[in-house]
């Protein structure tokens, strides 16, 4: 790899992100980690530098990204609380584009639907679901997708199935219509999302990935 680079990550501590940071310093980056209770970070690593701040605060999206060239935004919340996914994307677009940064990889629930889909009879039950029972939280979501569609940053929001705790399997499927499988594991996860930031493929666009 090219001399080591910094990137940013949101969202870290959390179910999708937790082993984001550990793969990324594997993978030969260094990591600026946002954390509202650092007290959670439980890894240890020169190159890792965890910042006490709260994703909605732009002053810590500021301190965060200052110095890095990318960006990893896991940020999650209670599925019952007050939707934020857009405000905070909002802010961490905004601070990009004041550093010149221009890669953003993010995540969202496979319920999300996006021009273009073919998703099967089950995933359309489940997405139709989501938006009776969840519709704040999936209208916040399609807000914030358009907001990267509208943005110039190269942009990918991958899209999750279940995510359950586990090591990483290396097999993970990937479909630009359709969530290809029911769960995946956070190391999975976090595999997928670093491999993401020197990857063209799916810039600009919303894949589905699943074990």
């Amino acid at each position: 790899m090219e001399q080591r680079k910094a990137i940013a990550i949101i969202g870290g501590t959390g179910k999708a992100g937790r082993y984001l940071a550990r793969t990324a310093l594997e993978s030969g980056y260094s990591v600026r980690m946002l954390a509202r209770n650092p007290d959670k970070v439980n890894m240890k690593d020169d190159r890792l530098q965890v910042i006490a701040g709260d994703a909605q605060n732009v002053r810590d999206i500021r301190s965060l990204l200052e110095g890095c060239h990318a960006v990893i935004n896991t940020f999650g919340q209670p599925v019952r609380a007050e939707p934020h996914y857009s405000s905070v994307t909002h802010t961490v677009l905004t601070v990009m584009r004041e550093y010149g940064i221009t890669r953003y990889i993010g995540v969202a629930g496979g319920s999300l639907d996006v021009q273009g889909d073919r998703k099967s009879l089950s995933s359309r039950i489940v997405s139709a679901l989501f938006a009776i029972l969840y519709g704040k939280m999936i209208s916040d979501r399609k807000k914030e997708l358009e907001l990267l569609r509208q943005s110039d940053i190269q942009w990918t929001l991958v899209r999750l199935p279940f995510v359950v705790e586990g090591l990483e399997t290396g097999r993970i499927k990937e479909n630009l219509r359709d969530i290809p499988g029911r769960r995946i594991t956070n190391s999975d996860i976090a595999k997928f999302l670093v491999g993401q930031i020197h990857e063209t493929k799916y810039v600009n666009k919303a894949p589905c990935i699943s074990n």
